[in-house]
This record gives structure tokens, C-alpha cells and sequence, in this order.
């Protein structure tokens, strides 16, 4: 009753005259793929668990276009988990990585494909359809499943969670919860199931320990695993049976609702089970980020027998720790291969110390190759150095390779010259694809040209996708609107996330209103951020409140960053105060620094 069998049905009732492929992980997808294509058999491909087929030799933008242009059906399955994995923003540290372009890749293939997100709580209306089937399970899950979903319930996800976290309770079934415990934390380092009763009996003694150990009086090895293998509700076990009886899976629902940090010894244990380049790589990816010295070690291993994709995610950590001359040694070795992914990386690594025409030469030979990322970090980096019309060419030919970044940076480089039509263009295109800094870019765009009505629609999509530029631009398109109460929600949200451009418009809008000591705040935020015209801006508010002494500090900080209208504050200060020499002087500097502008 859940997304599997859910996409069985469809299958069944929308293509019942074709025959399906299940093909595993990895090469034998393309293999099945040009099988089909060759034989002409009216064929489905199935991908159950769609995460595991994400990656190098599996399904990458390029094969589902091609199986899209065959003709050939693709039905995958994938846990809301996973989906939000791949779907999250990339990490900007993690930039370049082969961590960070197999979330990329695995993103690209998700927005090419049509998603059907299950809810987990049916519509009054779908209740209402189940309740009209005539099944005994239906009508009893529809009594019963309370604040859970149907299909959970009929599963018996809640119930059998629930009871699992109770049987490390004294009279329980300590010794079984924590060989469940086990499993689960397995499955969650990337380990592919299933699991040997050998290494789920020796994985699960620390749980053991931490739940009270032999206070608890645990029962037997054959018992635990007895009860923990019982199947419940008529529907599944808590550690699910296998082809291999002496090894386990485990029930899924159980994963997808654990969130503690999984131990060491755990991740020792899976290190220790893994014996495959690949496995190692995996359980590296999963670690990256949670347990950053295990996923070295899972990478060093990979990368000792050739997994280029260890190393260059080896050389993501290493250079993110400060180890750059090691990393830079790990994407050599990489580049060597031809993997124009190391070659990008070692191009911004390079660059990152200042070896600025290596870097270059590296970004060259990859975006050569065709590798998309290369040529879109080329691009910045020839705009970065006023190349703009080279810059424009590595943009557009990454953008026509469908890289949303790139499609943003070229809409920017064609608004700053003036190009506004075409930069539109780009924008759209890029915000459509998910882009969000091409959201806050067209939303500026079309502020500026003067379609406030849409800017508003782009800007309040990339500050809900958490955009701080979009949140503060926002913020000043609806107080221009007169809309000042949501105006100052936004410069708060935008201030909040660290902008200070949007702490010091929020400083002006709320000592408009009155609320001075707020303004103060908000000022002394953008102030101690290095916003000189906030300095200026306390400076008056404390002036006006007596406070010369600190006025005038303020003021002086703001006249130091080159702020003009600082320095007439302070000169209108100093001869209050009686020093009009000093005074001249800042007038003067004033004076010169606007012919100068």
C-alpha cells in the first residue's frame, strides 16, 4: 500500500501490454537501456529506491534524456528522505566536490522527471473513495490509523516503531531492540543490505550497553532475533527475512523515522563489512557531512585501489580542514584518469591559493572535454578579471548545456550592460529550472523596469527558499509599496540571516515610526557589521538624544570608511562643540570626496 506498490498499480493499469526491466544499480542500467532500444521490445524500466541508481554508470541527465527520446517509460520509486537529500541546496563549502556534483546531478534527473509526491495524510475525498472499497484492512485502517496516514498505518509503521523503542524497557525485549538498532543504524551509513547475523550480533552489543546492559536482563540471541523477526499485523517483521537466511534487512519505516547520530563503532562495522571500491565511496558519501573523519577513512580506502570519486571527494575534506597541498596531490591523481570533474576542482583549488594560471589551464581542459561545471566556473573566473566577452562565450555554452548557475551569471552579465531583455530571458529560464538566485535576479530585473506586481512573485520565491538578498529587496519594493508593517518582516527576516544593508533600512523604517529604541538596536547591528551608513545613521539618533560623545564616535567611524554625509554630521557637531578648525577639515574632505565621485 505504499510509493511501491502505489507505482504498481500504475503500471499495471496505464501500460498492461508492456513488459518491465528491474535492472540492479550501476552499469547494467545502460546495458538494459541498449537492450531494449536494440531488441524494439515494448519495455518499462523500473528503478525502485531511485537513490541507489543516482551517480556515475547509473542515471545521469544524460541517459534519462536518452531514454526519453527512445520512448521508453521510467518508473521510480524514492523515500521523501532521500528526495530531500538530493533536492537541498548545495552546500557553497562543498562547492566543486564530487559530493556536492552528485547531489547536483542527482537534482537534475529529479527535476526532469515528473514527481508524485504521496502524501502521508489522505484528502477527505480519497477517505472518503476507500471508504466505498469493500476490504476488511481498509475499513479497520480508516477506524483506527487516528493521526497517521493510511498507508502507514496499514504498514504498521507507527505501531511496530513504537514498539521497537519499547522493548529496551526491563521485561522487554532488550537484546532484539538493540540488534534492530543495529540494522537500522547499518542501513543508515549506506551500507547495502542485507546484513549477516554475524555482524548485526557484534554490531549491536554497544546498543546493548547503552540501553542498561545486563540490568536489564537480555534474553537470548535465538529469542531476539525470534521477536524480532515475528511478523506483525499481518504485514512485516521489525528485522525483515532475506534469500540468505542467516542475514537480515530491516523494516524501512524504521530508518526513515531515526534520527540519532549513529556511533563509531557502527560506522567501524560497516567499514569493516564493506569490501567493494563503491561500497567504501558510499559509505563516505553518507558520512560526509555527519562524520567527516570516518568518511576519510572510508575515502582514503577507496582511493587506495583507484575510486576517482573517493578521491575527489577525499580532496573536498582535506581541503576544506586546511590540508590543501594533500588535496591538491588527491585531485592530480584523479585528473590523471581524465575525470574532467577533478580537473574542474583542482582548477578552484588552485585558484583558491592564488596559482591563478594553473587554475585557469585546468578549468580550460575540462570545459574542453565538455565538463558543464568547468565552463561555467571558467566564466567566473574571466569576468572576474574583465575577460567579459570570453566570459560570455564559457556562459552561454554552459547555459545551452542547460547549467541553471551559468544561465544566472550570464542574465547578470547581460543586466550589467544593459542587455535587460536578453538577461530576462536567462533569468526565467534558470528561476523556471529551480534557480534561486535567478529568482532574486529576475525579481530585481523586473523592480527595476517597472513590473512590481511579478518582481514581488520572484522575490518572495527565493526569500521563501531562504535567498537573504531576496528577503531585504523585497522588503524595500513593499515599503516604496507603502506597505511598511510587511516591509519591516521582511528587513527583520533579512537582518536576522545576517544582511545589514536590510538591519540599517529596518533602523530608518522603525525610527520613522517612532520606535527609537528598536531603531537604535538595529542600527548598532549594521554598524557592528561594517555598515557606515548605519554609523551615520546612529550617530544622529544618538545626537538627537543627547549622547554627543558617542554621536560623535559614530560619526568619525562612518567619516573614516569615506561616508560624506558623515563628515558634514560631524563637522555640524564639532562646531557646536566649539572646535571649528576640526570642523573645516571634514567640511573639506566632504567637499573633496563628492568632486572626486
Amino acid at each position: 500500500m505504499g510509493k511501491t506498490r502505489a507505482c504498481f498499480e500504475a503500471l499495471r493499469t496505464q501500460l498492461p501490454e508492456y513488459r518491465v526491466a528491474t535492472p540492479a544499480a550501476g552499469p547494467d542500467l545502460m546495458l538494459a537501456v541498449e537492450v531494449i532500444d536494440r531488441t524494439g521490445t515494448r519495455c518499462a524500466v523500473w528503478l525502485d529506491d531511485l537513490e541507489n541508481y543516482l551517480g556515475p554508470e547509473g542515471l545521469e541527465p544524460g541517459l534519462l534524456t536518452e531514454l526519453v527520446r527512445l520512448r521508453i517509460p521510467v518508473l521510480a520509486t524514492m523515500r521523501h528522505q532521500q528526495f530531500e537529500i538530493f533536492a537541498a541546496p548545495e552546500d557553497p563549502s562543498e562547492a566543486g566536490s564530487e559530493h556536492a556534483r552528485l547531489a547536483i546531478a542527482g537534482a537534475r534527473v529529479l527535476r526532469q522527471l515528473e514527481a508524485v509526491e504521496l502524501d502521508r495524510v489522505w484528502t477527505a475525498g480519497e477517505l472518503e473513495r476507500a471508504g466505498e472499497v469493500d476490504d476488511d484492512r481498509i475499513a479497520d485502517a480508516l477506524d483506527r490509523h487516528g493521526p497517521y496516514g493510511l498507508t502507514e498505518y496499514l504498514a504498521a509503521g507507527p505501531a511496530l516503531l513504537q514498539e521497537w523503542h519499547r522493548a529496551t524497557r526491563p521485561g522487554g525485549h532488550p537484546r532484539a531492540a538493540a540488534l534492530i538498532a543495529a540494522a537500522v543504524d547499518l542501513a543508515r551509513t549506506g551500507l547495502r543490505p542485507p546484513y549477516p547475523i554475524d555482524l548485526l550480533t557484534d554490531t549491536h552489543e554497544p546498543y546493548l550497553v547503552a540501553a542498561g546492559g545486563p540490568l536489564l536482563r537480555p534474553e537470548s540471541l535465538d529469542t531476539a532475533l525470534e521477536w524480532a523477526a515475528r511478523r506483525r499485523h499481518g504485514v512485516t517483521s521489525l528485522l525483515v527475512p532475506t534469500q540468505d537466511p542467516n542475514a537480515w534487512n530491516v523494516f524501512d519505516y524504521l530508518t526513515d523515522h531515526t534520527r540519532t547520530p549513529i556511533p563509531g563503532t557502527t560506522w567501524h562495522a560497516a567499514l569493516q563489512h564493506a569490501t567493494e571500491p563503491e561500497d567504501l565511496a558510499t559509505l563516505g558519501f553518507h558520512a560526509h557531512h555527519v562524520a567527516p573523519v570516518i568518511a576519510e577513512d572510508f575515502y582514503r580506502q577507496a582511493a587506495d585501489v583507484g575510486h576517482t570519486g573517493a578521491m575527489i571527494n577525499l580532496a573536498a575534506l582535506l581541503a576544506r580542514a586546511g590540508h590543501t597541498d594533500e588535496a591538491e596531490q588527491f585531485l592530480r591523481r584523479a585528473a590523471g584518469t581524465g575525470h574532467t570533474d577533478a580537473m574542474n576542482n583542482l582548477g578552484l583549488l588552485l585558484d583558491s591559493v592564488g596559482r591563478t594560471d594553473e587554475a585557469e589551464w585546468f578549468l580550460r581542459l575540462a570545459g574542453g572535454i565538455g565538463n558543464v561545471e568547468a565552463m561555467n566556473n571558467l566564466g567566473v573566473r574571466l569576468a572576474r578579471t574583465g575577460r567579459v566577452d570570453e566570459a560570455e562565450v564559457f556562459f552561454r555554452r554552459a547555459a545551452d548545456a542547460g547549467h541553471t548557475g551559468a544561465m544566472n551569471c550570464l542574465g547578470v552579465l547581460l543586466h550589467e550592460v544593459g542587455g535587460l531583455a536578453e538577461a530576462e530571458v536567462f533569468f526565467r529560464r534558470a528561476a523556471d529550472a529551480g534557480h534561486t538566485g535567478a529568482m532574486y535576479s529576475l525579481g530585481v530585473l523586473l523592480h527595476e523596469v517597472g513590473g512590481p506586481a511579478e518582481a514581488e512573485v520572484f522575490l518572495r520565491r527565493a526569500a521563501d527558499a531562504g535567498h537573504t538578498g531576496a528577503m531585504y529587496s523585497l522588503g524595500v519594493l513593499l515599503h516604496e509599496a507603502g506597505r511598511v508593517d510587511e516591509a519591516e518582516v521582511f528587513f527583520c527576516r533579512a537582518a536576522d540571516a545576517g544582511d545589514p544593508d536590510a538591519a540599517n533600512s529596518l533602523g530608518i523604517l522603525l525610527s520613522r515610526t517612532g520606535r527609537m529604541g528598536e531603531a537604535e538596536t538595529a542600527y548598532r547591528r549594521a554598524a557592528d557589521a561594517g555598515h557606515s551608513g548605519a554609523k551615520n545613521n546612529l550617530g544622529i539618533l544618538l545626537g538627537e538624544a543627547g549622547g554627543m560623545d558617542e554621536a560623535e564616535d559614530f560619526f568619525r567611524r562612518a567619516a573614516d570608511a569615506g561616508h560624506t554625509d558623515a563628515m558634514r554630521n560631524l563637522a555640524i557637531l564639532l562646531r557646536q562643540t566649539g572646535r571649528a578648525y576640526e570642523a573645516e577639515i571634514f567640511v573639506r574632505r566632504a567637499n573633496d570626496s563628492e568632486a572626486g565621485a
